[in-house]
């Protein structure tokens, strides 16, 4: 058993798909628990190359190619978790309007999701109002939003206002390359991630609070 997480371990961290598909199906079919191929496996693969990235010892490209590995591992594992483990809260993500970057989004929706969270992906370039109308329908325990420019991360402060306005004790989070946690505070952000796998403590810090 440990042999195989390690192996999926490695596939996910060298981003091949394929094998983590292989792997993941084969660690099934030993009655290998889900939650041990993504918790033993997978997510240390994601923070490994997340730290290996942070310290520039990889390029994006490698931390999008093992985001998409672990997505395609994951996605063989969902129909396999109990609902216990699923669904732990419903989170809207999108990104600033003006801004049109998918990466940092795409990977904390794979983080928060592999983590037990149902994410509504929304987009990117959303306007303040149509976070507002995503908010109202979707009704999520947490709204995410993303920004990979300064000059994008400004409108963060409008779509806080806005659907506090609506709901004045939603819970709002803050992420990417501009954003600091003294931006994150000074915009009235409940929360600050610094990177997609950050955004798993956060979020369940939030909701523990909340509860």
């Amino acid at each position: 058993m440990i042999m195989l997480l390690d192996e999926i371990k490695k596939a996910v961290r060298e981003g091949e798909e394929d094998t983590v598909k292989e792997l993941v199906e084969q660690a099934l079919s030993q009655q290998i628990q889900p939650r041990d191929v993504l918790e033993q496996a997978m997510m240390p693969a994601m923070q490994e190359i997340g730290e290996m990235f942070s310290r520039n010892e990889a390029f994006i490209s490698e931390l999008l190619c093992s985001a998409e590995a672990m997505n395609a591992g994951i996605n063989i594992l969902k129909p396999h978790f109990t609902g216990a483990i699923r669904n732990k809260g419903r989170i809207i993500l999108g990104t600033v309007e003006g801004d049109i970057h998918t990466i940092g989004k795409n990977l904390v929706k794979i983080c928060l999701e592999s983590a037990g969270y149902e994410v509504l992906d929304i987009g990117e370039n959303i306007k303040a109002q149509d976070f507002v109308k995503a908010y109202l329908k979707e009704k999520p325990e947490i709204l995410g939003m993303s920004a990979l420019l300064s000059s994008t991360a400004v409108f963060m402060k409008d779509v806080i206002r806005e659907v506090r306005a609506a709901d004045k004790s939603a819970r709002i989070i803050v992420g990417g390359a501009p954003v600091t946690q003294a931006f994150a505070d000074k915009i009235g952000a409940s929360g600050y991630a610094a990177n997609a796998f950050d955004s798993i403590q956060l979020v369940n810090n939030l909701l523990t609070r909340h509860h």
